[in-house]
């Protein structure tokens, strides 16, 4: 068997192991490690996301039960933002991710619609049984007397980290298109889909509709994961990287600055706007930022990584990481119950020493009881032998709008009571099982 490697420029790094493979013959199959610095950074994103979904909301007992709000809407807290807006990072990495899984499929005559159908599988799937204990949950507790607000807040944080899952079945359809138009358009690929971002942030603020934004769904989010495209054909190397990250920071702080944009590069619970509900041209600067920065950091980042601690470490949480990112809102809620309503504890001041201090033994707390939850919960995440097979083209695009809709539901009206959520769900599994190959 033989694999094609197209070299790097002199000079530069070499690509990393999963990132090598570029073009492989019909009846070649890809023989690559696995990439040290995407798991790191895998790390970092989940370990950030998790940390802020505890420190920036702020939970007030009161009469109604609880009163949420976040700490960006106190003055300086957009500050923050600059700091843990880290997703443009996780679509990076899927996009590596997915150009090797897709290169690999084609490689063994597998279909598009096969791979896609077997990636909605495993993207899909692990939400069930999540959505199920929450629903349940969420009508036993209310039916038990816990206060509808309180109910209410728990499983609306628990859908809300499904919006990456539905976006995310957006760039696992488009992975096919875009890899062919990255090996024939390159650079220029993801230049258009930010240039369309432009687009769409300028209708909508010219014309004052917020709905045309979420356009840039597609746009911004798809052009940062043409990144992972670029990074595993070994596009990226120092050159491309430096003017990357200068030139996205200074564009996202221009925009920021002068533009008609939310100085927010996030949204939690009662903020109102913020650079990625919907995304806009800020965000998709603060990515290729981002993206060019961890490529400049890659060797440090490599080097770390092949310690035998820092080793033992990713290979212990990283196949848990989504796992973790589904669940944690799990021991979150029932933390921040036990805080709140057992201990009549409210968040302290925002920055200040209590909320500091708030913030770190939760966390604390929080991972601890997060890691063993997903430890087990990952028996849960295999896909039934049942949803197998070839589904075809149609049956495989009708079951990835199904699932990517449904999961679009449960995000808007979480996991709590109510029959939206059940019908979300429904939603979801009625896809799940289109990706079977028919009879």
């Amino acid at each position: 068997m033989t694999v094609t490697v197209e070299s790097a420029p002199e000079g530069a790094p070499q690509p990393p192991p999963t990132a090598q493979l570029v073009r492989i013959p019909a009846q070649g199959r890809p023989q690559a490690g696995r990439d040290r610095f995407l798991d790191v950074i895998r790390l970092l994103v989940m370990g950030l996301v998790v940390a802020q979904h505890w420190w920036l909301p702020t939970l007030v007992g009161d009469a109604d039960g609880l009163t949420v709000g976040s700490v960006l809407s106190h003055d300086g807290g957009f500050l923050l933002t600059w700091a843990v807006q880290v997703m443009p990072l996780i679509f990076f990495v899927g996009g590596a991710a997915n150009l090797i899984s897709w290169r690999a499929a084609a490689g063994r005559g597998t279909a598009a619609s096969t791979w896609i159908a077997r990636r909605l599988r495993r993207l899909a799937w692990p939400v069930v049984p999540l959505a199920v204990l929450w629903i349940v949950a969420s009508h036993a507790l209310v039916l038990g007397g816990v206060p509808d607000t309180a109910m209410a807040a728990g499983s609306g944080a628990a859908g809300m980290v499904l919006w990456f899952l539905a976006v995310y079945v957006l760039v696992v359809v488009c992975t096919p298109v875009l890899s062919a138009a990255q090996e024939r358009f390159g650079w220029l690929v993801p230049v258009v889909l930010f240039a369309g971002a432009a687009a769409v942030d300028l209708l909508r603020f010219s014309t004052g509709v917020d709905a045309f934004g979420f356009a840039n769904i597609a746009f911004v989010w798809l052009g940062v994961h043409q990144f992972g495209f670029l990074y595993g054909n070994g596009a990226i190397h120092r050159r491309p990287a430096v003017l990357m990250a200068v030139g996205g920071a200074v564009a996202a702080l221009a925009l920021a600055i002068v533009g008609p944009y939310s100085p927010n590069m996030t949204g939690v619970f009662a903020l109102e706007s913020s650079n990625v509900s919907p995304p806009t041209l800020v965000l998709a600067a603060v990515g290729t930022a981002q993206v060019g920065v961890a490529v400049l950091l890659r060797d440090r980042i490599n080097a770390w990584a092949a310690r035998p601690g820092p080793a033992r470490l990713l290979d212990w949480v990283c196949p848990q990481l989504m796992t973790v990112y589904l669940w944690h809102m799990v021991p979150l809620s029932v933390v921040a119950g036990v805080l709140v309503f057992g201990l009549g504890l409210n968040t302290p001041e925002p920055m200040t020493a209590p909320w500091v201090l708030w913030g770190a033994l939760g966390t604390v707390t929080l991972l601890a009881l997060a890691v063993p939850l997903a430890r087990y919960a990952a028996r849960l995440e295999e896909p039934p032998a049942l949803l197998s097979g070839a589904p075809g083209t149609v049956r495989a695009l009708t079951a990835a709008a199904l699932v990517g809709g449904g999961l679009l539901v449960l995000t808007v009206s979480g996991l709590g009571v109510g029959l939206v959520p059940l019908l979300g769900l429904l939603t979801v599994v009625t896809g799940l099982v289109l990706t079977r190959a028919p009879r």
